[in-house]
């Protein structure tokens, strides 16, 4: 059977920011396609670029809340372990597993909240990206 030449296989989180300055989660889905992008390499899926040039990591000890805050930036968040929950100004709360995605661009507002529910420690992998023009 030959695989489709596009197929949708990254979908994440995004908190947002409305005019009123509270905050929401939507889904975000990136479209890939069959590329031959690191020869000799059998093909893979590849998304396009986007602009990043640093990461750093986030690591929550077992209990930690962070109270209501914006986001110091414009950043992708990725959970490598633990369990934590996100919730936004609207009551909508998230509950985040090792391997999920979140883009948080609530840079200004009221926030969210981020709470570690695991016993043991959370950690992220964190990648700040531009603010969109």
């Amino acid at each position: 059977m030959t695989p489709p030449q596009t197929i949708t296989r990254v979908t994440y989180h995004r908190i947002y920011t409305d005019e009123q300055g509270n905050s929401h989660f939507d889904t975000v889905k990136v479209e890939q396609g069959l590329a031959q992008a690191a020869p000799p390499a059998a093909p893979f899926y590849v998304s396009g670029d986007n602009p990043a040039s640093k990461y750093r990591f986030y690591t929550f000890e077992p209990g930690w809340i962070g109270e209501l805050h914006p986001a110091p930036t414009r950043q992708f968040l990725a959970l490598m372990s633990g369990a934590v929950e996100m919730e936004t100004t609207d009551g909508t709360v998230t509950k985040l597993g090792p391997g999920d995605l979140v883009l948080l661009e609530d840079t200004t507002g009221r926030g969210h909240v981020t709470r570690n529910i695991g016993k043991g420690y959370a950690m992220f992998l964190v990648v700040p990206v531009p603010s969109k023009s």
